[in-house]
């Protein structure tokens, strides 16, 4: 499985972008429960955010879901964190 989060806004309106590749990790199951949870949740359109708010958009493999600070469920905050400091 691919996750790839974007982020684009914030104060700056620096983009950052990160993808992760789950194959072969030991917690693959782990990031696999997780991206269908934020899938489940999501918004295929872009959500309207907050000036200065971060947006996001996330793909699972093909399926893209997008949202915004400062509405991000737990999932979706756990896996952007967690891609954008694990992903390259």
């Amino acid at each position: 499985m691919r996750i790839r989060v974007r982020r684009t806004g914030g104060f700056a309106g620096i983009e950052r972008q990160a993808e992760l590749d789950t194959a072969g990790r030991p917690d693959a199951q782990e990031w696999h429960t997780l991206a269908e949870r934020v899938l489940a949740s999501g918004r295929t359109t872009p959500p309207t955010g907050v000036p200065d708010g971060f947006h996001y958009e996330i793909t699972v493999d093909h399926h893209t879901i997008h949202t915004a600070d400062p509405r991000l469920t737990e999932e979706e905050r756990e896996l952007v964190s967690r891609v954008l400091k694990e992903g390259a």
